[in-house]
């Protein structure tokens, strides 16, 4: 373990590979990786970074020494109590902000969990488009037994579960094994241990190369703009999109791959 304090240490560590594999890691190992004012800062400007970033494939979000993440830092809780309602409003604005710059992310974006994610932390998992666990994590909406509630987490976890089983989770904050998370929806995938992990991770990897970057990010933003609208009220807006994606230059370019049986342009070696 590094001799440097966990103030001296970036909260975050970002690596990228030129075939656009990003890789964001919660580096706060001493603390289990919590959120403090530092993360969250620095996790909102990663994300508002990638965003703007050209050539990104897909982002894996992992925790550092074998831990997603288990919510907030309790001294950052303790002196949030110290505070002014006015105050605590504005952290949780960063923290908001933080959690939809990840959500409006164009790229794929995976929560690679190990160990476990509580409050904050299965929240992140939940606003990520996929989350793999090993089958030893846990998992736990928390707030509750501290007083607090699962506010600013809450749209995200209640897209992924459905609001009778966030009612649920979060009105009782019990501990629950991924094997639960996998079957309400809170993961996506339970693997073995964490080369399961890797072996997933690779896959993906391979998986969103085929993809055209474009086309991703129009079927991320397609999902959120029809969910729970009435069919009838979309049709319309969803004619519209196919056609433009048609006579786009990835459409064109994918069709007339197909046709000559060659990878599309956007297909890396």
């Amino acid at each position: 373990m590094s001799s440097q304090s966990d103030t001296d240490e970036a909260p975050v560590l970002v690596e990228a590979t030129p075939q656009g594999v990003v890789t964001v890691t919660l580096n706060r190992p001493q603390k289990k990786n919590a959120f403090d004012a530092r993360l969250i800062s620095a996790l909102s400007d990663t994300f508002q970074t990638l965003a703007g970033a050209s050539g990104v494939r897909v982002i894996f979000i992992q925790g550092a020494g074998g831990m997603f993440c288990a919510g907030a830092d309790l001294d950052w809780m303790a002196a949030a109590a110290e505070r002014t309602e006015a105050d605590n409003r504005a952290d949780a604005m960063e923290m908001a902000k933080m959690f939809k710059a990840l959500w409006d992310l164009p790229a794929l974006t995976v929560a690679l969990i190990e160990g476990g994610a509580f409050g904050g932390g299965a929240g992140l998992a939940a606003a990520c488009d996929v989350a793999i666990a090993t089958s030893s994590s846990r998992f736990s909406f928390s707030e509750v037994r501290l007083g607090l509630i699962a506010a600013t987490i809450s749209p995200y976890v209640v897209a992924a579960i459905g609001p009778r089983t966030a009612r649920a989770l979060f009105a009782t904050g019990q501990v629950f094994d991924a094997t639960h998370a996998e079957r309400v929806g809170l993961i996506s995938q339970c693997v073995a241990d964490a080369d399961g992990l890797t072996t997933r991770r690779d896959e993906l990897i391979k998986t969103m190369n085929l993809c055209a970057p474009g086309a991703v990010a129009d079927s991320k933003a397609l999902v959120a703009d029809i969910a729970h609208r009435p069919i009838e009220s979309v049709m319309d807006e969803t004619a519209r999109r196919i056609a433009r994606a048609r006579v786009g230059d990835e459409g064109r370019e994918g069709v007339a791959a197909f046709l000559s049986k060659r990878q599309p342009n956007w297909v890396l070696p």
